[in-house]
């Protein structure tokens, strides 16, 4: 229960509050320009959904006064990064949309890039493309009109680009400013929506092929024209405006809040993005943050539209850009658009999410149930992959709510001394809650291993040796290596519905599949610098110095111990010799 004589004695001051719950981890982290008012609006009114699951799980709460509401907003991202709170929606989604990027080098080049960072970036950057296969297509086609530079760096010597005339032979040939100047000039002019002149060109081409009866070359030429056409028709133009912006509309229904964010350029609607969340405590909050979360990946245009649930004058102060909220005009038209897409995306997914949603309840409930414990909501799996019993890595995959969070998994090297399954997972096990511990880390609900009742018992004793007390599960597989049933930590077996035990078989093949796919990776590296990485114990930084002093594999092999140990700890350096013996 919350002391009430804190919540009474809370400032009227902006800042960020932090909520626990009984085994104080930070469940929720907000921000508020009165934290007496915000804080104390969680206990002094019938809450409903999500924000009434937070508040039944809260047992203290800590607070940050700022000085302005800009520090508190800086704040709470940096607190949410930290804590990663169970009641803060993660605001990520899984890929970037690409750029297109015409380098401002002596001799330019046109790529696709993924980095929304400027600095990184060295010349003019068009996009985002939502369709990846679009802004492929684009490139391609300019490249085989424009004599662009092809090679990242240049030759000594002409290249098939500049036989087939797709290149002015820049490594060789001294090529007058002015013509790259005008070509960059119309390549520029095409990227910001001119396609007339490039399908000109192309048409060209397609004609001098077919009069010289290559047909294939026509063919292709042809095939370009209609997908630049097409893409051309799929845009949509809204506005007079010749400036980049990017519009955020939003829906929201039956707790579910839909995002949808279109992409202007030029006046013209070149892609979109939307997500759906069924999980939130504060729409306005979400929505900013979304914002935010959104420009770590993507490029800034001149100006973002936003609808009036935003402090737009905050926002523009954190990201120094224009915040626009309009009221009327065309602006307001593109808005009101970007909202009716958001409600149209949202009726059919928002079904299918339900649905899902629902299942994994009643799973979860079933799971709990089964297992006599309050919680599932975090869950964590382990395994080992090995070389015929030798070189071991394991792997942690950990899911919330029955929903992979790849942001949390994880990867081991084990000691070379480890030569056995048992001794690999213990070794895992230990360091994994040995660092929770260490760090503060949120600990799991429920641990599964990969096996039966000797894998249980391991893991039992490293939590007890921690002083731990947690579930511990086991899935034990038949002599096919297929899932057999399910071992509690009594070493009883568990009978689950068949879409239960579905869904548990299905996280053991995820990091089934994390550990093994690590294993290869690492092993498929054989140069000097990736084999040094694969030794518990060498890291970036030491890797570099055993590089700079030693070039070879013989060299390290033939090198004393007491040679080695003036640049990594002994018992690394022995075990780096052993790795390499066995190699």
């Amino acid at each position: 229960m919350v002391d009430k004589t804190k919540l009474s004695l809370l400032p009227e001051n902006p800042g960020c509050y932090l909520m626990k719950d009984k085994d104080d981890n930070v469940i929720y982290v907000g921000k508020a320009k009165n934290l007496k008012r915000r804080v104390n609006s969680y206990f002094n009114k019938v809450q409903t959904g999500k924000t009434k699951a937070l508040v039944d799980n809260i047992s203290s709460f800590e607070y940050i006064v700022t000085s302005s509401e800009v520090e508190c907003l800086i704040l709470e991202i940096n607190l949410i990064k930290k804590y990663n709170p169970k009641y803060n929606i993660l605001l990520k989604d899984d890929k970037t949309y690409p750029y297109i990027v015409l380098t401002n080098d002596k001799y330019p080049t046109l790529k696709i890039v993924r980095s929304k960072n400027r600095k990184k970036i060295n010349g003019k950057v068009f996009g985002p493309y939502p369709n990846v296969t679009s802004a492929r297509e684009t490139v391609e086609a300019i490249n085989r009109v424009y004599p662009l530079r092809k090679c990242t760096k240049l030759k000594k010597d002409y290249c098939l680009y500049y036989h087939i005339n797709e290149c002015l032979g820049y490594c060789k040939n001294n090529i007058d400013e002015d013509k790259i100047s005008n070509m960059t000039k119309e390549i520029t002019s095409i990227l910001n929506g001119n396609y007339k002149l490039i399908t000109t060109k192309l048409e060209d081409k397609m004609n001098i092929a077919s009069e010289k009866l290559d047909y294939e070359k026509a063919l292709l030429y042809k095939n370009m024209i209609d997908n630049i056409k097409s893409t051309i028709n799929k845009q949509i133009i809204v506005s007079n405006i010749k400036y980049n912006f990017d519009v955020f509309g939003y829906f929201i229904k039956d707790d579910f809040l839909t995002i949808e964010v279109l992409f202007i350029r030029e006046g013209i609607v070149i892609g979109r993005f939307h997500k759906i969340y069924d999980d939130f405590v504060d729409v306005n909050d979400i929505y900013l943050r979304f914002i935010i979360d959104f420009y770590d990946k993507y490029q800034l245009p001149k100006s973002i539209i936003v609808n009036d649930i935003v402090d737009n004058y905050l926002l523009s102060d954190y990201l120094k850009c224009d915040v626009i909220i309009p009221k009327k005009g065309d602006i307001k038209k593109i808005l009101d658009m970007a909202n009716l897409n958001a409600e149209i995306n949202s009726k059919e997914k928002i079904e299918t999410i339900k649905k899902d949603k629902n299942i994994r309840n009643t799973l979860m409930n079933e799971l709990k149930t089964k297992l006599k414990i309050d919680s599932v909501s975090q869950i964590e799996l382990f395994d080992n992959s090995h070389l015929f019993a030798t070189y071991y890595v394991g792997g942690m995959v950990c899911y919330n709510d029955f929903l992979p969070n790849k942001k949390m998994y994880r990867k081991y090297k084990i000691s070379l001394d480890i030569k056995d399954d048992l001794s690999a997972m213990k070794e895992v096990i230990y360091r994994r809650y040995f660092k929770c511990l260490l760090e503060g880390l949120p600990l799991p609900n429920l641990i599964i291993v990969d096996g039966g009742e000797s894998q249980i018992k391991a893991a039992k004793d490293v939590l007890e040796s921690l002083r731990l007390n947690i579930k511990i599960i086991g899935l034990k597989k038949d002599n096919k290596h297929r899932t057999k049933y399910i071992i509690d930590d009594n070493y009883n077996i568990i009978e689950v519905s068949s879409e239960l035990f579905l869904y548990l078989t299905r996280m053991q093949d995820e990091v089934h599949r994390f550990a093994i796919t690590y294993h290869r990776n690492i092993k498929s590296k054989g140069n000097l610098s990736s084999i040094l990485l694969n030794v518990s114990g060498i890291g970036e930084k030491r890797r570099n110095e055993l590089l700079k002093k030693y070039s070879s594999i013989d060299k390290i092999k033939n090198a004393s111990i007491e040679d080695l140990s003036t640049i990594i700890p002994k018992e690394v350096a022995i075990d780096l010799q052993k790795y390499l013996n066995n190699l």
